[in-house]
């Protein structure tokens, strides 16, 4: 195929993938059903598996991470409320997907990955698109990243022992985060929302991610 064939080839993957996966599943915000018909996830996959990349599955994209399912990506982002004047805190990057749906929907995303090499791939891939409103740092994302808080909403994209106190402590009032919590073979999510005078804590489905690495989650 020509460039012109597979852009054409792609478009209509994505489609059939939002169609099946994503609103066939139960997904109704409308910002999210666009951004996921919006964001080429083909480019965000190392070539090899470009041909697979709307499948109904997670992906390698390297340093022994993954692509989450694209269904989990749209729901997590879903369980967040996302707004358009929303700021959102990413943690997790990985290869920038998740931070590309999100800078679709909200006015700022903040992403957080623990391996240089993949923070400045999803960097490269995201500016590659167009993508303006967004900033990626390679740290620790148990941590939070403070300077940058409060977030009205948290999408952490790797599984954690328990739910850092670094992240509680950086939704703003009226802020949903959204992690997987459990042991490093099987989590559950749970939705984290600040009440201003208090925070509560819902569980949700189950799922099975990659480490959060770092302090508060697996170690480095």
């Amino acid at each position: 195929m020509n460039s012109n064939q597979l852009d054409i080839e792609f478009a209509r993957l994505r489609k059939e993938m939002v169609e099946r996966q994503i609103v066939g599943r139960g997904i109704r915000n409308p910002r999210v059903i666009d951004a996921m018909k919006t964001v080429p996830r083909h480019r965000f996959v190392p070539a090899a598996h470009a041909s697979r990349a709307y499948g109904d599955y997670p992906l390698s994209i390297g340093e022994g991470q993954t692509i989450s399912q694209p269904y989990m990506v749209a729901y997590m982002i879903e369980r967040v409320q996302p707004e358009p004047e929303d700021v959102v805190l990413e943690v997790g990057s990985g290869c920038g997907y998740a931070v590309a749906v999100l800078a679709q929907i909200v006015q700022k995303v903040y992403g957080i990955e623990y391996i240089p090499e993949l923070a400045a791939k999803a960097t490269r891939n995201l500016q590659e698109l167009g993508y303006k409103n967004f900033e990626i740092g390679a740290f620790d994302g148990s941590k939070g990243w403070p300077e940058k808080s409060p977030f009205d909403g948290i999408v952490v994209s790797a599984g954690a022992p328990a739910i850092p106190q670094d992240l509680k402590k950086q939704l703003a009032p009226g802020g949903i985060m959204v992690i997987p919590t459990g042991d490093r073979f099987s989590q559950r999510l749970e939705i984290v929302k600040n009440h201003g005078d208090k925070i509560t804590v819902t569980p949700d489905l189950l799922c099975r991610f990659v480490d959060l690495r770092g302090k508060e989650g697996w170690g480095a």
